[in-house]
């Protein structure tokens, strides 16, 4: 499948676009030839892909041959132990054929983290309910902020070291990696851009990463971000497990987000010397490192295993939803989930809140009001949440923790327990969503403090809620 096309100018400049009537205005006279961005389809896909311009460079019948087609090196890239089931592991390894193996690089050296971190106790444990006003996005006219300089965790809980546990933080940037490209030693990002689209170069090849898509970049995979303009997202980090699509149970085979929809790249590569030196980042134990090598990580000529990065689209989502009466489970909406060691217990579910129909009688439609043995971090891409239309706004989010009362602000009880039940669309032009983990996570000093967007009003959106409660009700005859 195609989507985006790129235009590669006579000094190496690369432009994308959806449209190449608008990518092409004006543009002509400075640009020597175009390409597409091509994906393969498929969720879990044992996968092969080679660069066009080698034609032949994987090698036939084998992984690891004594001499590889055009003097490649070979080198495995595993997501799992050796000696996990195969039925229980949909990502064992995937080889890569480069010009250059990734071993070669000087020290890597501890950098600055910035306000990326997995210290959960720089703060006292708050149990209140949290939402946060759109994060700031710094301004490229007063600082250039790139993908990595741009990472600010916001909560999480459990330690990559012992490969169990979630992290989840915002990215603000306003400028690409130049020379630059980072790894996660400790477990899978899944990104969710909010305002801006993202390109994402990886050893496998490129993604275009738009608002209302999703990619997943998993442990180890090498990657680079450029961006177009002030860019604003927010990543799920989980340790110890890999994203897989959640059990169907009497659903059956159609429904949620079906395995056919998921992309993955095709093998694109650059043989590039850096002389000025090319950074490599490390994600290791919660920290940054950083090491120095003359050339570009992108050098993978051609590819193939099942342990690759995707994107997915929230629009082909095929949603479940109540056609009699009563609200249904948020779980019916659960895009990806990463499971734990406990049967039916996640360590982190993404879960979307969709267009759909709202069709239910006798009904109050909108989330009820509930606790949670799960922690519930949402955050909004476009448009209007149903339950809380006003204060949670795009590019902001909400925490409400393990066991922590939440529900629907007081405009909507009192509207939709009045309502004239009748079909209505909801959500339309709305896109929120959950990442919801079994973890008690704590909040970091930067999310209660240090990014000054806190709503601390935020409680008193239920403060209005008033009884009804009548004593000498009677139900009413038939």
């Amino acid at each position: 499948m195609t989507k985006h096309i790129c235009c590669r100018s006579l000094i190496g400049e690369e432009r994308y676009s959806d449209s190449p009537q608008l990518l092409f205005s004006g543009l002509l006279s400075h640009f020597a030839t175009y390409f597409v961005l091509k994906y393969m389809s498929g969720f879990g896909n044992e996968f092969a892909s080679e660069d066009s311009r080698c034609p032949g460079s994987l090698p036939e019948g084998q992984n690891n041959t004594q001499v590889c087609p055009y003097g490649l090196y070979a080198e495995q890239l595993s997501g799992s132990a050796f000696t996990c089931p195969r039925t229980a592991n949909l990502y064992v390894c995937s080889w890569l054929y480069r010009i250059l193996p990734s071993v070669r690089h000087k020290p890597f050296t501890p950098m600055s983290c910035g306000d990326l971190t997995e210290n959960w106790n720089e703060v006292e444990p708050d149990p209140n309910q949290l939402r946060w006003k759109p994060f700031n996005i710094p301004k490229s006219s007063e600082k250039k902020v790139d993908f990595i300089s741009g990472l600010h965790t916001v909560c999480g809980a459990g330690d990559s070291k012992s490969r169990n546990g979630i992290a989840i933080h915002m990215y603000t940037c306003n400028t690409s990696m130049i020379d630059k490209c980072f790894q996660n030693a400790d477990g899978d990002f899944l990104i969710v851009p909010q305002q801006g689209e993202i390109l994402i170069t990886t050893e496998f090849g490129k993604m275009m990463v738009e608002p209302n898509e999703i990619c997943v970049i998993q442990q180890g995979m090498r990657f680079s971000v450029d961006v177009f303009r002030e860019t604003r997202g927010y990543i799920l980090e989980v340790f110890g497990a890999h994203f897989e699509l959640p059990d169907l149970g009497p659903i059956w085979a159609n429904g949620l987000a079906n395995p056919r929809d998921f992309q993955t790249p095709v093998a694109w590569y650059e043989d590039r010397t850096v002389a000025t030196g090319y950074t490599i980042v490390n994600k290791y134990q919660g920290k940054l490192f950083s090491c120095q090598q003359d050339f570009s990580p992108f050098n993978v000529v051609a590819w193939h295993g099942n342990y690759t990065p995707y994107k997915y689209n929230l629009e082909n989502f095929m949603v479940i939803n109540c056609v009699a009466f009563d609200h249904a489970d948020p779980s019916i909406f659960t895009v990806l989930t990463a499971k734990s060691t406990r049967p039916g217990v996640a360590i982190a579910d993404f879960v979307i809140f969709p267009p759909r129909w709202g069709v239910a009688d006798h009904t109050f439609r909108p989330p009820y009001y509930h606790r949670n043995c799960m922690s519930e971090f949402m955050g909004l891409i476009k448009g209007h949440y149903e339950a809380k239309e006003e204060g949670f706004q795009p590019g902001g989010a909400s925490l409400h923790s393990i066991m922590t009362p939440h529900g629907p602000d007081v405009d909507c009880f009192e509207k939709n327990s009045t309502a004239v039940l009748k079909p209505e669309r909801v959500a339309e032009g709305t896109m929120a969503f959950m990442f919801e983990s079994s973890f008690s996570m704590a909040v970091t000093k930067w999310g209660l403090d240090t990014c000054h967007r806190l709503d601390k009003s935020y409680y008193k959106c239920w403060e209005a809620l008033k009884s009804h409660f009548n004593p000498n009700w009677k139900p009413s005859s038939k």
